[in-house]
Parts: C-alpha cells; structure tokens; sequence
C-alpha cells in the first residue's frame, strides 16, 4: 500500500510542479514519470529517517499516510524540477 500511495502522489507532484513552473515542465507523461520515480525516492528517504511512512508508524492511520502522501508528492515535484533542469542546460 505505501509503494501504491508513493507512486500516485509522486505522479501528482510531478504534474502540479510542472504546472507552476512552465520553464522545467517537460508534459504530462514526462512529469508523471519523474514524479513517479521522485515519489518512490522521497517516500523511502524519509522512511529511512523515520519520518513518515507506513511501515514506520505500524498502521494506515491518517497520519501515516498523509505522511506519505506529503513526502511522495514533495520528492515527485523535486525529481521533476531536477530532470527538467538537467534537460534544459542539455538542449543549450
């Protein structure tokens, strides 16, 4: 359950950080994809460091998977934001 959440709020997070910022956008599949991986990547980062996750907190109360929900989402708009940089200074 906790990959499942990871990956839908990665995906999510990549697309709004595409959104707010047009100049790394790199489309919705794009997005989605970097999102993906950025959410898996924040999810388990902060599982290792005890912050958050399901499998930290023993249950699916909310705040275990807002937890979640949080850092997938963060670490899919940072992943996005990184690739569309690394994409950018690449084209020049």
């Amino acid at each position: 359950m906790e990959l499942l959440i990871s990956l839908i709020s990665g995906a999510v997070g990549g697309n709004v950080a595409g959104d707010l910022m047009k100049n790394f956008n790199l489309g919705v599949l794009g997005n989605s994809i970097a999102g993906i991986v950025g959410g898996v990547l924040g999810g388990q980062i902060l599982a290792s460091l005890g912050a958050g996750g399901l499998a930290a907190s023993g249950g699916m109360d909310a705040g275990a998977i807002g937890g979640q929900v949080a850092s997938g989402g963060v670490g899919g708009g940072v992943a996005m934001v990184i690739v569309g940089l690394v994409k950018k200074l690449l084209v020049k």
